[in-house]
């Protein structure tokens, strides 16, 4: 423990934001990381509790007691190794994680729980910066050979612990450019992808190789085909390899069927976004959805519909209006009724706060417009009652759109894929696999394994690398018998 009364004393140090007129004018990262001063005193507030509650609250179980004391005592080498023994990426968790460590934080029953996503953004940044991060290459290969559909964090993770074991691994991606939904799905302003492009170098060196515009399967329709310049069939791959990993993305996003839905002007999340991320990565879209000079309607309150705020914000829309059929969360958690769990509260996102209407318990009833183009939205009041929506009579309302975007979650995985293979489902259309005891994992086909949203459906990108260093274990076990690779 650093400091014993560390957290008595010391108030919590907080990363800072660039102005909203200045980070607005760009695709840039705005987050001010935390100073050597700042994040010995954030170590220093770590209690050093007797059961470290954040460790488990954390999906890939990051020891973060050690390494918020190897902070604070300025031994950030040895907190980097900490860190990285059980995170490939904390530069991906350390910018995009929600911290669910942060709220089973001890202290966070009746204080400020210790800022422990920016004390992993600092370590891991510090790591790079004096050149810490280098390439793991396997002293033995085993001669085993492994592929791995998808280069989301699921994939990559799997990816660098089985080429880190010996096997030769290659990652299938069906974009043009590896990353999966970190790479077309979050935006540049809250995690730039050079981040991607280092650790893929790093791969390399490792063993990894990686295989762009390869698409796994066939009859895929045109949205997630239209970047592929090969197909490669199951079949094959089985053939070729080992084993698989499946770990693509839950990408098949849920729809909103309702009166007015094919007017033009009405697009998905995942329409909108990667067009954006292509262009900052220097590639031209002569059809680029734009939201300049446009009101625009985001339906659905989650990151993703935050995601088209903020990126709506920077092409300069009219105004910005997001609807969530929920209720409005309350302003904080009864602590002590939900710690350590994950609470249910109001929560501003950066892109939020740079310039937003939201709006509660709205439910869309249909979609208006003249010649084809998108006008209005006509929606209405509704109340939660025993966890069943009721429409509040005479509530409903007209809002002017001319530019709206569907985020509102995703169903599955794309189904043309788990066809293709052959592999059972579970009840919500994902990849069936057990994550406990002997054959995690595997699904209903033989040396065929799913993880990451492919298996457990839309989560976080934290649950991503979880599930992908332990699918990992669970390949090279099957492949060797054994393995050292840890869960």
């Amino acid at each position: 423990m650093g400091k014993v009364t560390g957290f008595m004393e010391f108030k919590r140090q907080d990363e800072a934001y660039l102005p909203v007129v200045e980070r607005v004018k760009n695709y840039k990262e705005f987050v001010i990381a935390l100073k050597d001063d700042q994040v010995k005193l954030e170590g220093a507030r770590c209690m050093d509790c007797g059961t470290p509650f954040c460790t488990t609250g954390c999906p890939v179980n990051n020891i973060i007691p050690d390494w918020n004391d190897l902070v604070y005592r300025g031994n950030y080498r040895a907190a980097l190794d900490t860190l990285h023994s059980t995170n490939n990426f904390p530069e991906f968790t350390g910018r995009i994680c929600p911290a669910p460590c942060e709220a089973a934080c001890t202290l966070n029953i009746n204080d400020d729980p210790v800022g422990i996503k920016s004390i992993e953004h600092f370590i891991i940044d510090k790591g790079w910066s004096n050149g810490w991060v280098k390439p793991q290459i396997a002293a033995v290969k085993t001669g085993k050979k492994v592929a791995v559909v998808g280069s989301g964090p699921a994939g990559l993770a799997a990816a660098q612990q089985l080429a880190r074991a010996g096997h030769a691994v290659t990652v299938f991606e069906k974009s043009d450019r590896i990353g999966g939904l970190l790479r077309y799905g979050i935006p540049d302003f809250k995690f730039e992808k050079s981040h991607i492009d280092r650790r893929m170098e790093q791969m390399k060196a490792e063993g990894v190789v990686f295989r762009t515009g390869a698409l796994v399967g066939k009859d895929f329709p045109r949205h997630v085909n239209n970047w592929a310049k090969e197909t490669i069939s199951a079949e094959q791959l089985k053939k070729d390899f080992d084993a698989v990993l499946l770990a693509g993305g839950a990408e098949l996003p849920r729809d909103l069927p309702v009166p007015g839905r094919e007017l033009q002007g009405i697009h998905f999340a995942m329409s909108f976004l990667p067009q954006q991320n292509k262009v900052d990565a220097g590639d031209t879209m002569p059809e680029q959805i734009l939201a300049t000079g446009k009101h625009v309607v985001v339906i659905g309150g989650g990151d993703t519909g935050s995601d088209c705020v903020g990126t709506s914000s920077r092409q300069g829309a009219a105004s910005v209006t997001q609807f969530e059929v929920m209720p409005k969360p309350p302003e904080k958690e009864n602590k002590h009724l939900v710690w350590p769990s994950w609470p249910l509260k109001m929560r501003t996102s950066s892109s939020q706060e740079e310039g937003c209407k939201r709006d509660w318990s709205v439910l869309t009833k249909r979609f208006v417009g003249k010649n084809g183009k998108l006008e209005k939205i006509v929606a209405c009041r509704v109340e939660w009652k025993d966890g069943k929506m009721k429409e509040i009579p005479k509530s409903e309302f007209e809002v002017k759109a001319d530019l709206v975007f569907l985020a509102m979650g995703f169903v599955s995985p794309v189904q043309q894929v788990l066809q293709a293979f052959g592999v059972d489902k579970d009840s919500r259309s994902n990849a069936g696999a057990n994550t406990e005891g002997e054959g995690s994992y595997r699904t209903s086909v033989q040396k065929v394994f799913a993880a990451g949203d492919m298996r457990r459906g839309q989560s976080l990108v934290v649950w991503a690398i979880r599930e992908g260093r332990q699918a990992a274990r669970s390949i090279d076990e099957y492949l060797m018998g054994s393995s050292v690779l840890p869960r």
